[in-house]
């Protein structure tokens, strides 16, 4: 098949970029950095001039949400980078003759919103008024036009991806190897994690069922509560685990970025992946930790 990738380059679009190449695809990848990665490349703006049919468009692309304290103009960025890149996808979705069997497009659990709870999220569940939220509704909606054009849509709302060379596990085996993690706020809050190599399986196992559509939860079925991560990569690492960070530091030193994304958190659980019959390679976070460090 012909796949168009747009965030091809980041932590999660290298690797399906990788696998899909092992498979024999045909992979375009639509990035601002054509120097990271060995395959077809073309800029945003360039898609209208695509001569190959595309089967599947897979958009991965947006600034990194977690990396910088949420000033406005940063808000703005963020916001940016993923309607903005969406909408293009659309505008050449709308004007293209030969339309794409399959849209994959990148949206994350934020968007179930802020606050803890303790029952099981699935993909049924509503967002909030929170950034975060917000942001993913939004580029849900913008995504879901495809639809209007026959284009069978998914919405991957990813948890938090665990792999080897990037992504939340890499700013956090520093600290703990030297001893220093421990578990943020009062460590209650859920942390829906997934290994980057189910994250892929999933977004193939997209591409191969027709009868997935819509929102697509990307977590592993055993989500882990913050205090249960800490704990599990500490053992792991064979490292103790005894200085927390207490929630008004992380107020104080990321402001709404912290309290949304680091302090809040809800069980959210892969419902349709699991009904559609994808098998997880890592259901359990200390095999995933294990495999990764």
């Amino acid at each position: 098949m012909n796949i168009l990738i747009t965030g091809g380059t980041g932590f999660i679009g290298s690797a399906v970029s990788t696998r899909l190449r092992e498979e024999n695809h045909h992979i375009t990848i639509v990035t601002r950095h054509p120097e990271s990665i060995k395959a077809p490349m073309i800029g945003i703006s360039e898609l209208a001039q695509l001569k190959n049919n595309i089967d599947v468009v897979i958009n991965l692309a947006g600034e990194p949400i977690a990396d910088k304290r949420w000033s406005e103009q940063q808000k703005q960025r963020i916001i940016n980078s993923r309607i903005e890149t969406t909408q293009n996808l659309i505008t050449y979705l709308e004007m293209t003759e030969h339309k794409p069997k399959l849209l994959i497009s990148g949206s994350a659990i934020g968007y179930y919103g802020i606050g803890v709870s303790d029952s099981d999220v699935d993909e049924t569940l509503e967002g909030d008024n929170s950034f975060s939220s917000q942001l993913c509704q939004q580029w849900e909606t913008t995504a879901l036009q495809a639809v209007n054009f026959g284009i069978r849509t998914c919405l991957l709302r990813t948890g938090i991806v665990l792999g080897k060379d990037g992504g939340a596990l890499s700013k956090l085996l520093l600290p703990f190897k030297l001893g220093l993690g421990g578990k943020i706020g009062d460590g209650k809050q859920w942390m829906p994690w997934i290994h980057l190599d189910d994250l892929v399986g999933i977004i193939l196992y997209c591409i191969e069922n027709n009868n997935l559509n819509g929102a697509v939860n990307g977590t592993s079925p055993n989500p882990v509560t913050n205090l249960e991560f800490t704990k599990t990569l500490g053992k792991v690492l064979k490292r103790p685990t005894l200085l927390p960070m207490p929630s008004l530091a992380i107020k104080f030193l990321m402001g709404q970025m912290g309290e949304e994304i680091l302090l809040a958190g809800k069980k959210v659980v892969p419902a349709k992946a699991l009904d559609a019959g994808y098998q997880f390679k890592y259901k359990k976070l200390e095999g995933a930790l294990l495999d990764i460090v």
